[in-house]
């Protein structure tokens, strides 16, 4: 079977192609991926190329498929998995695979599976390392954004704190304490407010910050304090931008006791500093937010550590409960990960897209991989409509909608689109 799919050669060398795929194995399954979104790490693979841990050194002849946030159908199960596998059913693809004992993953190190792609082989170690989560929903991108979530998820998971005069690490943030989430409005942030919200373990004092007054407002809107107030939690959005002094005045919104959990969404020097500043008591700093520079640093004062018990934290995805707790909720509807999604294209617009991440504006970038469709922010359709029809009715489904992917909108886009 053909497959048209982006491969990395080398450092920003990522290139569109239409190949065969290779007879598929008994213990392998053929599927066709419907929805991908675009990562920074994704981002981060195409400007290290080989250098990339999980890239092999040899891409430059064997060249991988990119993309690990995906959701697709099955069409073909190989004898191995027949007994829990069968066409026809939705995916969602768990890409960290560490427990196996492998940095190898989906999107990154394999030639025939990536999420950018049209079809792929799905090899024997994923299904081996339970990394093959079957999905009921009705549309595909929930599936896709549950593996940015199950980081979320993993990431609250990884906090911990120690009872005085314990050596018990409680794991998991402070269930009723005061968070703060810096750097907080852009699509991960948004998706950690959701889920700190609506989690079972959820803060009492929960502040959010940014240095973007219009990113703030939207995500003031998305997730208001009144309604945060009816889960029990006291949401406050703050511009630090407009502080003289950051860390004196967030600290003050704790009484000058400081914050249990603080997570850190941007690799920006001083706003890890500025975490470190308001730990308080055994406070937990987790910084979510990969660099790309290997050699990135911050101080943290040791003082602390020492005195108050403060300490770091950091982790890299989810694992596999992660998903499927994401699943759960997406299931329940007590979180709406469509609220990351500003931008939709199709195939063709991938290598572009991924290799210029940094520089366009908004939160989540959603591609379906079946169509050919320039890179498009949801809040440009309405001047879009005056060009096609096309563009007309999406604008309409997705105006209604207040500018948030839906379902709806998403059968609309399969149906109508040019396929690649």
């Amino acid at each position: 079977m053909k497959t048209k799919a982006v491969r990395i050669y080398g450092k920003k060398d990522l290139r569109l192609e239409e190949f065969e795929l290779p007879e598929m194995k008994e213990d392998e399954i053929l599927a066709q991926v419907i929805s991908d979104s675009i990562c920074m790490s994704s981002h981060k693979a195409a400007l290290q190329g080989a250098d990339h841990k999980r890239v092999p050194d040899d891409i430059h002849v064997n060249p991988t498929m990119i993309g690990h946030e995906f959701a697709g159908i099955i069409l073909e199960v190989g004898k191995k998995w027949q007994d829990k596998f069968k066409p026809g059913q939705k995916f969602s693809i768990q890409p960290a695979m560490a427990h196996m004992g492998t940095l190898n993953a989906p999107g990154y190190s394999y030639r025939y599976i990536g999420g950018d792609a049209t079809h792929v082989i799905i090899p024997s170690i994923v299904m081996e390392a339970d990394c093959l989560l079957p999905y009921d929903g009705e549309a595909f991108f929930p599936a896709s954004l549950s593996e940015p979530m199950s980081c979320i998820v993993g990431a609250f998971h990884a906090s911990y704190h120690i009872p005085p005069g314990t050596y018990n690490h409680v794991m998991g943030i402070r269930k009723g304490g005061k968070m703060a989430i810096l750097a907080g409005v852009g699509p991960m942030g948004l998706g950690a407010i959701d889920y700190a919200l609506h989690n079972e373990r959820k803060p009492g004092l929960l502040i959010v910050t940014d240095i973007d007054d219009t990113r703030l407002a939207r995500a003031a809107s998305l997730f208001t304090p009144e309604s945060a107030e009816k889960e029990g939690v006291i949401l406050k959005y703050i511009n630090t931008g407009r502080m003289n002094d950051p860390v004196k005045e967030l600290r003050s919104l704790t009484k000058g006791t400081g914050f249990d959990d603080v997570f850190v969404f941007a690799p920006v020097k001083s706003v890890i500093e500025q975490a470190d500043g308001i730990l308080g008591f055994d406070g937990c700093l987790n910084f979510f937010a990969g660099p790309t520079n290997p050699e990135f640093k911050a101080e943290m004062n040791f003082y602390n550590v020492h005195y108050s018990f403060t300490h770091l934290v950091g982790t890299s995805g989810g694992n596999t409960d992660d998903m499927k707790e994401s699943l759960q909720l997406m299931s329940e509807e007590k979180i709406n990960p469509a609220v990351m999604i500003t931008h939709v294209g199709g195939l063709d617009a991938v290598a572009e897209t991924t290799l210029n991440l940094p520089r366009i504006p908004g939160g989540k970038k959603l591609i379906y991989t079946n169509i050919s469709l320039p890179l498009i922010a949801l809040y440009d359709l309405k001047e879009l409509s005056k060009t096609s029809s096309f563009y007309d009715e999406l604008h309409e489904i997705v105006k209604k909608g207040d500018y948030i992917w839906s379902l709806e909108a998403e059968r609309y886009l399969l149906a109508q689109a040019k396929q690649i």
